[in-house]
């Protein structure tokens, strides 16, 4: 093992210019991570000079068997943690060969509201707190939790009985570093067995990137761990909390001196398209936003100062202020940081009631 270990491990840099790329795309489901390796001829820093690629879509629920071809469009490239030296993992959206997005690509029509007039000039950022529960592979139970289950003090808790999981939590944290994820941090949850990290403030589309690339990276680490991962809005029913993916957000008029007016005109459209809103923001939601668990009912539509029973939280600081960002604690564990993103842009800046 030892010498596996060493050969896992190699320096590739040392007798070739090759690097392995690491594709990274979304399967069928909208939650399952698939990814392949090539060899490339030398180091790449921009994605629009890596070829592009294909796989076999009927093998992923993205295309059926006689017609199976499905293209791969680089977007994005990290640093490999994995494999290190100068390889690099590369965020991927997919494509028809004759060039059209796959019904499940949904980076393609963010990255046109991105790119909207009216939401560049506002500079919209983003930092969105990802929870995940990591549960014992055999009998998919939290790791940690005897098979009954019990409360205790877990939120944010320190000791062999409260913090279940924290080597994969480290490691994950360094590792995203290490990729260039701009991951601002990570906290244990309330539930045992459950974390959550941070990506952000991310400028517009790299916000939906960057948290795909984190959610793959964390993956790979839990399959190293022998553990398993899931973004389950409501993992273990009863009196626990849910796994949320709560959206920090704000434009550039709303970080400016008198943006608390804007936050407001935002919020209320953001009500206006509640129905919308929840129908996106992730499957299972409604087992979570129960109003109770430091959530809001699904049915209603909430906002208010540092109150964590609302659907959108603003800060104390953002009031004192009168500029800053505001939360949406809507969207579930499982949400696509894709299409959050981009709704609450085209709702809050482009959207006219």
């Amino acid at each position: 093992m030892a010498l596996l270990s060493d050969l896992v491990n190699l320096n590739l840099s040392d007798t070739t210019e090759k690097i392995i790329a690491e594709y990274v795309w979304i399967g069928g489901s909208g939650m399952d991570l698939r990814s392949k390796a090539r060899t490339l001829p030398g180091p790449v820093s921009d994605p629009a000079k890596l070829p592009k690629w294909n796989y076999d879509g009927s093998s992923t629920n993205q295309a059926p068997g006689d017609d199976s071809e499905v293209i791969l469009y680089p977007q994005a490239i990290f640093k490999d943690p994995f494999r290190r030296g100068n390889n690099i993992l590369v965020m991927c959206d997919a494509y028809t060969p004759a060039g059209e997005p796959i019904p499940t690509n949904k980076r393609y029509n963010a990255a046109k509201i991105f790119s909207h007039p009216d939401v560049v000039a506002e500079e919209p950022w983003y930092g969105i707190e990802q929870e995940y529960t990591l549960l014992q592979k055999d009998i998919k139970w939290p790791i940690g939790w005897p098979v009954g289950g019990y409360q205790g003090p877990y939120y944010c808790g320190a000791g062999a009985d409260k913090a279940f999981g924290r080597d994969i939590v480290d490691s994950h944290y360094k590792a995203c570093l290490y990729a260039g994820v701009n991951i601002s941090g990570i906290n244990g949850e309330v539930m045992p067995g459950q974390w959550e990290f941070q990506v952000g403030p991310s400028v517009g589309i790299s916000a939906g990137d960057e948290l795909w690339i984190a959610r793959y990276i964390l993956e790979r680490i839990t399959e190293i761990a022998g553990v398993v991962l899931t973004f389950d809005p409501k993992p273990i029913q009863g009196d626990w909390n849910g796994a949320g993916a709560h959206c920090n957000y704000s434009t550039k008029s709303m970080r400016n001196d008198g943006g608390i007016t804007v936050i407001k005109k935002a919020i209320e459209k953001l009500g206006l398209r509640h129905r919308e809103h929840i129908a996106a923001y992730g499957e299972g939601n409604e087992r979570r936003l129960t109003g109770r668990h430091e959530t809001a009912d699904i049915n209603t539509f909430s906002w208010g100062v540092a109150n964590r029973g609302a659907s959108v939280r603003v800060g104390r600081d953002t009031e004192k202020n009168g500029k800053g960002y505001f939360e949406d604690r809507r969207p579930a564990s499982n949400m696509d940081p894709y299409i959050v993103t981009s709704m609450i842009a085209e709702t809050t800046i482009v959207w006219k009631p």
